[in-house]
């Protein structure tokens, strides 16, 4: 009985398999999380590019969207000052012109008479 207590008391003895395997095991899920994390970092990294593609991408065609709306204003403005916008006020000056030059001439030769 005696021996049996002393086996008892002893250490259990170290299972190198065991550890082996855990050991294992360890390196292996610490290899999947670090494949998972890398694969993450790939996609991400091919996200920021393709998102900088499209900004880049939309800045040209808000530049393109500025040079139209400037030409377009250009554009207007012109027509703002164009002749048939004017050609009212230039027929009415012609026309009540006319008539006051020809009431002056009127008034001057019947003044000289």
């Amino acid at each position: 009985m005696r021996r049996v207590e002393f086996m008892s008391n002893q250490p259990s003895p170290v299972d190198p398999e065991g550890e082996l395997e855990r050991s294992l095991l360890n390196a292996e899920q610490a290899l999947s999380e670090l494949k998972a994390r890398y694969s993450q970092v790939k996609q991400g990294q091919s996200q920021q590019e393709e998102l900088q593609h499209r900004v880049s991408q939309i800045q040209q065609e808000v530049k393109q969207i500025q040079r139209q709306l400037n030409s377009l204003e250009i554009e207007l403005e012109s027509r703002l000052f164009s002749w048939v916008r004017l050609s009212d006020p230039f027929w009415q000056a012609v026309r009540f012109g006319g008539i006051g030059l020809i009431g002056g001439w009127f008034l001057h030769w019947l003044i000289r008479r």
